[in-house]
């Protein structure tokens, strides 16, 4: 008996050498990509950020040159990253002319949320909290703010002595306004810039609650202090198509104080006009909590923009169809209408920046709180 079990033994020590062995065969022969690596997230948060720093430089100066230099352009995904940004910054500065403005600094905070050995580079996901200044050519001593969040999945690779973006996705702020060929500068920017600050010292308390709460859950665009986070009451609705009606909602229900009803409300999940941007903007209009300022093309809007008061809605609609809402939050030096969303979330940022393709038509809308 004891024999038979030293056998026993014996060969159970035989088959976990044999396991192992294989085990660490597989393992060495691998490839790289397979292997499940820890990751200094610290490391690659500092990566990205002298990336995204270095950018931002190029992208103020209007260089694309250089910012072709942060790409791997002999890959096909790097390459078309290169060419998206390429766009972008053709739509920034053209958008900037039209305004009458001089963007002076790009800051970027980088939070790294996971990131992940991908061959001999990294995989990495992270938040980019995007504030940019600006002045306007005729008053540079009035410096404006606004921010902009961004959700990013990037590929970074060692290429000679540089690290290189083979793939970068994100959801872009300006992706409906790449056209840029479509903004007329000379109409416009005449007009802002011979206007002045608004005085906004008589609003009701509601109004002033709302945009405190706007400013305070506008998610990547928001303050470090607040975590850079949504409302954890609410769900977030940005991976089921967006969350920008459902702020809006959540700004006017605990902000604005307004009522839920039957067809606007929220428990648990949110009903279509609290979530969906066509159904919040017809529920607003046709419950008579809101009414209409004026809709139409920016051309036929754009004078009217300037009646909009913090806490009034703005909603874009593209082939005939709301696609998204924003909250307007205040104005800039000039009285330049600024709004508060989710999606690509926005903090104080001028209300057609991103939507200036001539198909959008916009709904100015006044709530009546």
């Amino acid at each position: 008996m004891y024999i038979f079990v030293l056998l026993k033994k014996n060969m159970l020590i035989a088959v976990l050498i044999l396991v192992l062995s294989i085990a660490l065969v597989a393992l060495l022969f691998a490839p790289s990509s397979a292997i499940t690596v820890s990751v200094d997230n610290s490391w690659c948060e500092h990566l990205v950020q002298e990336i995204i720093e270095s950018r931002n430089s190029a992208v103020l100066d209007g260089d694309t040159e250089k910012i072709k230099s942060f790409y791997d352009t002999n890959t096909r995904y790097g390459l078309w990253a290169f060419e998206h940004q390429q766009k972008k910054v053709k739509y920034l500065h053209t958008w900037a002319d039209k305004q009458g403005i001089n963007f002076k600094e790009i800051n970027t905070k980088v939070v790294v949320r996971s990131a992940k050995k991908k061959g001999d580079g990294f995989s990495i996901n992270f938040l980019a909290n995007n504030e940019y200044k600006y002045i306007y050519e005729n008053s540079p001593e009035e410096v404006n703010v606004m921010r902009i969040g961004t959700y990013h999945s990037m590929d970074v690779m060692p290429v000679e002595d540089n690290w290189l973006i083979t793939r970068e996705w994100y959801t872009d702020p300006f992706a409906d306004s790449l056209e840029s060929d479509n903004i007329k500068i000379s109409e416009f920017k005449e007009f802002i810039l011979n206007n002045s600050p608004r005085d906004f010292s008589n609003l009701n308390k509601r109004r002033l609650q709302a945009v405190e709460y706007a400013d305070r859950y506008c998610g990547a665009a928001g303050e470090e202090k607040y975590g850079f986070s949504y409302n954890k009451k609410y769900k977030n609705y940005n991976p089921l198509g967006g969350d920008c009606a459902n702020f809006a909602s959540q700004i006017l229900f605990e902000g604005g104080k307004f009522r839920k009803t039957g067809a606007w409300n929220y428990d648990k999940d949110g009903s279509r006009a609290w979530v969906n941007a066509q159904a919040f903007k017809d529920y607003m209009l046709y419950s008579g909590r809101a009414s209409l300022i004026s809709y139409g093309s920016y051309n036929k809007v754009f004078k009217s923009s300037y009646k909009l008061l913090p806490g009034d809605i703005i909603a874009y609609e593209k082939k005939g169809k709301v696609t998204h809402i924003s909250v307007v939050t205040g104005a800039d030096s000039k009285g330049y209408t600024l709004v508060n969303c989710h999606n690509t979330d926005r903090y104080r940022v001028p209300w057609d920046l991103g939507w200036s393709d001539g198909s959008i038509r916009f709904w100015f809308i006044r709530v009546h709180y």
